[in-house]
């Protein structure tokens, strides 16, 4: 009983160092299967009926240009819905300028992205009702970004074709050239371009990123879109996977915006993006994980796997933090193999950071840069530690400058 009991610590920090090993791996095996050369998708011919959603909550500043994008790329039987969701500003007026049709939505209560959306779909469904032709593909848009060329007709042909939902390639570009917004634009490519790239290489779902979004028309309707989770995207993407509707990343289709250019803001921006992930890993990825672990569930199992891997800041404090005790407790009690599994984690996720760096980011960062960012991360550290104490559950807008 004594030598039990006194394995159990040791126990304990394997499995830990197990835990925390393992999403660095996946994220390794991520980074080299994007490197595999590109499995394009077909060109499919274009969908007869296109609705492009779009939710804006005080969108008045960058509206308009998106509205002259997104125009451009539609045909005159397609419909452009924006829903001005509690709005004080002018944006219903700015969007009625326009050849669109807008709605205006005002909840005190039921705040957020998700339950726009939900909105917008169900006044959709109504007038498809009202003249019998609902759209056969639904895009989302943020009112705020950039379309790459033939965005809108691209994401829609391949969502009508394969009866899934699809999502292109959404970057987002530094506002400042500060190492600081760089380093954030190089972990925003690394989620949204490079580990999806890696899970498309093995015919693998994608997550959903909450702008260049496709749905079938089918799926949207019974999709579960009201929500006010600070996740909503990630959130949405695990659960139409659970339906039997996996996203389908389409890489040769580009949507762009730009992070904000204040500190207020860029804080804003990063506490609600991170809070969400770290919500949605400690909230439904247990059960999540649950529910996957079953036979033929594979695909979705790898998506929840990728869903749980925190964001790279916190991942690499908390494999470094470990590592450090680790190596305290092997010179003191000789514990071995937790010490190298940790550093082994160590070493996936920095050669899965420089590959990354060398390969998609040389543009943003050198390697002299990245080896800076370790300081970068370090000043995150209050934003974890606020998760803990004093989480942000309530969904707030990015204040950016006008």
């Amino acid at each position: 009983m004594l030598d039990l009991l006194s394995g159990l610590p040791w126990l304990l920090a394997l499995l830990v160092s197990l835990l925390l090993a393992l999403p660095a791996a996946l994220l390794f095996a991520q980074v080299v299967l994007a490197l595999r050369p590109d499995r394009p998708i077909p060109e499919f011919p274009r969908p007869g009926r296109i609705a492009v959603l779009m939710p804006a909550h005080n969108e008045s500043t960058g509206l308009r240009a998106t509205l002259m994008q997104a125009l451009s790329q539609l045909q005159p039987q397609d419909r452009l819905l924006v829903v001005a969701d509690n709005c004080n500003d002018d944006t219903a007026a700015q969007a009625r300028e326009f050849d669109v049709t807008v709605v205006e939505r005002f909840n005190t209560t039921e705040r957020g992205k998700g339950f726009a959306l939900d909105y917008g779909v169900r006044h959709l469904e109504s007038l498809a009702r009202k003249d019998g032709l609902p759209p056969d593909v639904v895009i989302v848009l943020d009112a705020d970004c950039e379309l790459g060329p033939k965005l809108l007709p691209r994401i829609a042909a391949v969502a009508h074709a394969t009866g899934r939902p699809v999502q292109a390639t959404y970057l987002m570009h530094a506002a400042n050239d500060g190492l600081k917004a760089r380093v954030a634009e190089f972990a925003m490519r690394v989620k949204n371009l490079v580990r999806p790239r890696g899970m498309h290489q093995l015919g693998l779902p994608c997550g959903l990123y909450g702008t260049g979004m496709a749905f079938p028309w089918d799926v949207v309707v019974k999709a579960p879109l009201a929500s006010g989770h600070l996740a909503e995207d990630m959130q949405l993407g695990v659960r139409l996977a659970q339906l039997g509707a996996p996203p389908l990343l389409c890489e040769d289709a580009r949507v762009t915006s730009v992070f904000a250019k204040s500190q207020e803001g860029s804080a804003s921006q990063r506490t609600r993006w991170e809070h969400g992930h770290l919500a949605m890993l400690v909230g439904e990825g247990p059960r999540l994980l649950w529910q996957s672990m079953r036979p033929g569930k594979g695909a979705q199992l790898l998506q929840v796997l990728d869903m749980l891997v925190p964001p790279l800041a916190l991942l690499a404090m908390l494999l470094s933090a470990w590592a450090v005790l680790q190596l305290l407790l092997a010179l003191v009690f000789g514990w071995v193999a937790p010490l190298l599994v940790t550093l082994l984690g160590v070493a996936m996720l920095g050669l899965s950071i420089v590959i990354a760096q060398q390969r998609w980011a040389s543009d943003i960062l050198s390697l002299a840069e990245l080896g800076r960012a370790p300081l970068i991360v370090l000043a995150k550290l209050p934003l974890y530690l606020r998760f803990v104490v004093k989480r942000q559950v309530d969904w707030v807008r990015t204040k950016r400058d006008t």
